[in-house]
């Protein structure tokens, strides 16, 4: 039951190309064969919860130089066992962001991806199976570096 949300989410996703129906098929048959799929103990790999966090004027996106993988990438994180995919992103915004009363732009799933995260120290190799999500920073808004990034930025959609 706790994953019917998700899988509702899924199923009315609507994908941009074949590449993007692959990856939501993907996420779906993964969730469909594991209860376990929240949870970060799951070795093969497990749901995050990411963001586009856009800016007021909504023309530049958050990111993030993450500290761990040492590349730049979205906002977002494990569920540790948190089922609403949604939430999960807003509290990841938050936390890595220190920019508060972040809001959704739309309840449903923006994009999705599964990507594979290397081994590191006791944990193997693993999957990681993304759920994003469209969110929106307040006007004024201010970042506060984490512990989990070197920097954070904002980028302006055309210079992505």
């Amino acid at each position: 039951m706790h994953r019917q949300t998700l899988l509702k989410l899924l199923n009315s996703y609507q994908p941009q190309d074949e590449a993007d129906a692959w990856q939501r098929d993907r996420i779906r048959a993964f969730v469909e064969c594991n209860p376990q799929c929240f949870e970060r103990s799951l070795l093969e790999g497990h749901v995050t919860g990411s963001c586009w966090l856009l800016n007021a004027a909504e023309d530049s996106l958050l990111m993030t130089h993450h500290r761990k993988l040492g590349r730049w990438m979205q906002l977002g994180g494990h569920a540790d066992g948190e089922t609403d995919v949604l939430k999960v992103a807003l509290k990841e915004a938050v936390e890595e962001s220190g920019i508060s009363n972040v809001t959704a732009l739309m309840p449903e799933i923006f994009d999705v991806d599964v990507h594979e995260i290397p081994a590191r120290g006791e944990v193997p190799a693993h999957y990681h199976y993304d759920i994003r999500f469209a969110l929106l920073a307040p006007e004024g808004a201010r970042f506060e570096v984490s512990e989990e990034s070197n920097q954070l930025a904002w980028v302006r959609f055309e210079d992505f």
